[in-house]
């Protein structure tokens, strides 16, 4: 997802969408050790989302 993207969204909405990767980057990372993960790179992805959300929300919060 594009930071110009995750900027227009609200922190509830950023939260939620946090929750979201979190999930996903856990059931990635259950699919790995299961040798049943073939696209092994949407980890290092999801992370990389993670941070993204993380950094903008602390921006919001630092500005209001």
């Amino acid at each position: 997802m594009k930071s110009k993207d995750l900027r227009l969204k609200s922190l509830s909405e950023l939260q939620k969408l946090l929750n979201e990767e979190k999930n996903n980057l856990f059931n990635l990372k259950l699919q790995k050790k299961l040798n049943k993960l073939k696209q092994v790179h949407l980890i290092k992805f999801t992370k990389r989302n993670i941070a993204k959300i993380l950094t903008i929300i602390k921006e919001k919060t630092k500005n209001a």
